[in-house]
């Protein structure tokens, strides 16, 4: 996160199937008519049409999807079984529904407010000016608990949904300021919320319960590092929620079930043949109405789909069968359907629902945009250095001349243990249109393979990766329409992996661009964020001074005088993900030993850009610096 590369061995091309519907929309027509986005980098980080978030009614008849459809951005109202297009509700967003499922509570700006289905007037319910998020609205509806770090820390308040008296705070110091993933989680009978907490150890995350009158709280989970929203079971006996055990590795994207027991603690893993997958810690599993079901997303080589399996554990099977991906999922209060959001390889978010019974998903909005020159990559596999074969995503030129050739790129993925996904890349999709023949690749460690897959890269971050990339590029001089030139691009660990790539593989790439990357991880640790340090600390099996051999081998700073391949270095200011001072300590090696390399850091900005004119900076740098390598 060093092997002499060997020769790339034949490809095998399967071509990818676009996201498809029943029936064409109206959306879908229009663009096919030429009505069209144009696809330049200041659209593609420009606002964008399309679903964010959906949330279903309780009772099934409402969806709530929170995004930028053709009435403005905002909150809008669809019925499942209507065909009339949602109409916009209320501005806000993060929809969250009352058990009598007629009405929401939402954020607007830093405030929590409340809106009846089809009301035209929304009620403010805080007014304190103060951070409010993930609200949780009580089985009785009177009580609407939320997350907020006005305290020093992570915690939760409790406030009347009508607003009639002032925020109390329940938690005390629950979790670190800077980790902001979770959502409380009211018991069925309203007397108990559970949470995460990393109050009883800095580099664990517990399930805890709190008594909602009293505030007197209980650690509930020991053995386990939790990664999603804790559920309910209907008879409130038991707990279920994704995670790891703490004696292993920490994984994003690839969990474990467990089922807790909310009176003793007592925990299981419902043993099953596949894996669940959290992305990022937004995705909970769900329970059926009569307990006997838990329903969860798995992520199988870059697509996501809602599976289930019985909640004492068995087969696994597949309920939805989509391309790309897959967030935002809400169910019913009988578990009997369910919304999320998807975004395909051509097509942009756009909530669906899906009923438990099974049966095609239905579209319930037309809000993304349609693209000029985006065309659905093609899926190949590359032999890598040991015989493993690597998946990538090919993106070729739209307008691709027979007998012309095209200089060549390798992205790499961000995450590390997570994977590119099978979704509406536009950066990839502009650079192929710009005449590059782009190809992303989820090298070894990253999730939708297997825990096998990702086991191999344990205690060898940036080594045996770096070296699929490395033989990605000797696949691309391979093909026949590519000139010879190759380029390498990445953000955040694919940062981390275009640098390491060419310190550790000088000859490989004719030009690299690393983006909020870290180069070394013992000093990342230091003074990263808690998300941060616990993905080096655990991805490194242990701090520094206990595991000195497994940091030296992940360290890309030690090899940048190896360093031969021009190189653009980018980095926000702020950032404390991946901390800027990796950034300084780059330039500073790269500037001591005369390579060829540009840099650029942005002023405020953290491990997410949230300036636009800032991101359209960093890719118009991206392009001019590519083109100015690979196609002179």
């Amino acid at each position: 996160m060093l092997r002499a590369a060997v020769k790339t061995g034949t490809c095998i091309v399967v071509l990818a199937v676009a996201f498809a519907t029943l029936k064409p929309t109206a959306a879908t027509r229009q663009r096919a008519q030429g009505d069209r986005k144009a696809l330049t980098i200041e659209n593609i980080v420009g606002r964008q049409g399309g679903a964010r978030q959906a949330a279903l009614s309780p009772d099934g008849k409402w969806v709530a999807v929170a995004g930028d459809g053709p009435q403005g951005s905002g909150i809008y109202l669809a019925a499942p079984g209507d065909s009339t297009a949602p109409k916009l509700w209320t501005e806000g967003s993060n929809p969250v529904w009352f058990p009598d499922s007629g009405r929401i509570a939402f954020l607007r700006g830093s405030e929590l407010w409340s809106v009846g289905v089809n009301a035209a007037d929304a009620s403010q319910v805080t007014k304190e000016q103060k951070d409010v998020r993930a609200p949780s609205v009580s089985p009785d509806g009177r009580t609407i608990a939320f997350y907020s770090s006005r305290s020093g820390y992570q915690d939760i308040w409790l406030v009347p949904s009508d607003g009639s008296t002032a925020v109390r705070q329940l938690t005390r110091e629950a979790m670190a300021q800077d980790d902001p993933r979770f959502v409380p989680a009211w018991s069925p009978d309203g007397r108990q919320i559970a949470y995460i907490s990393n109050k009883s150890d800095y580099w664990h995350d517990d399930l805890w319960l709190i008594d909602v009158a009293s505030g007197k709280s209980r650690q509930l989970s020991r053995n386990l590092m939790a990664a999603s929203v804790p559920a309910w079971s209907p008879d409130g006996r038991s707990l279920a929620l994704l995670g790891n055990a703490k004696k292993g590795y920490w994984y994003e994207d690839l969990q474990d079930i467990w089922v807790l027991d909310a009176a003793s603690g007592a925990e299981r893993v419902v043993k099953m043949q596949v894996f669940a997958t959290d992305s990022l810690h937004n995705l909970p599993v769900y329970w059926s109405g009569d307990g006997a079901q838990l329903y969860f997303v798995y992520h199988e080589r870059g697509d996501y789909n809602l599976w289930s399996v019985p909640s004492g554990g068995g087969i696994a099977t597949r309920v939805t069968h989509g391309l790309g991906s897959l967030r935002s999922l809400a169910t019913t209060a009988k578990g009997d359907a369910f919304v999320y959001v998807r975004s395909g390889p051509v097509q942009g978010s756009e909530g669906e629902y899906v009923a438990a019974i099974g049966g095609p998903p239905k579209q319930l909005t037309e809000f993304s945009d349609g693209w000029e020159k985006v065309r659905a990559p093609v899926e190949v596999s590359y032999r890598s250095f040991d015989g493993l074969y690597i998946q990538g995503f090919m993106y070729l030129p739209p307008d691709m001349k027979a007998g012309a050739k095209y200089p060549a790129l390798v992205q790499v993925h961000g995450g590390g243990t997570n994977s590119y996904l099978r979704t509406q890349n536009l950066l990839e999709h502009y650079l192929a249109s710009k005449g590059y023949v782009v190809m992303a690749i989820n090298y070894r460690g990253g999730s939708g393979f297997g825990r096998e897959f990702q086991d191999i890269g344990v205690n060898d971050w940036a080594t045996g990766q770096a070296h699929d990339a490395a033989l990605a590029a000797d696949f691309m001089r391979s093909l026949p329409y590519v000139t010879g030139k190759v380029g390498i691009y990445g953000y955040s660990y694919g940062g981390i992996m275009s640098m390491a790539t060419i310190a550790r593989h000088p000859e490989k790439f004719d030009a690299a661009v690393p983006m909020a990357g870290i180069y070394d991880f013992a000093d990342a640790l230091t003074n990263a964020d808690r998300l941060g340090k616990i993905f080096a600390q655990t991805g490194h099996g242990g701090p520094p001074e206990k595991r000195k051999e497994v940091y030296a081998r992940s360290s890309t700073l030690a090899r940048l005088p190896n360093v031969k391949t021009p190189l653009l270095i980018m980095h926000g200011e702020a950032d404390v993900r991946a901390p800027f001072r990796q950034y300084e300590l780059a330039v500073a090696i790269l500037k001591k030993h005369g390579k060829t390399f540009e840099s650029k850091s942005y002023p405020g900005e953290p491990h997410g850009f949230r300036n636009p004119a800032n991101r359209i900076d960093m890719y118009q740098r991206l392009e001019s610096f590519l083109d100015k390598y690979l196609k002179q």
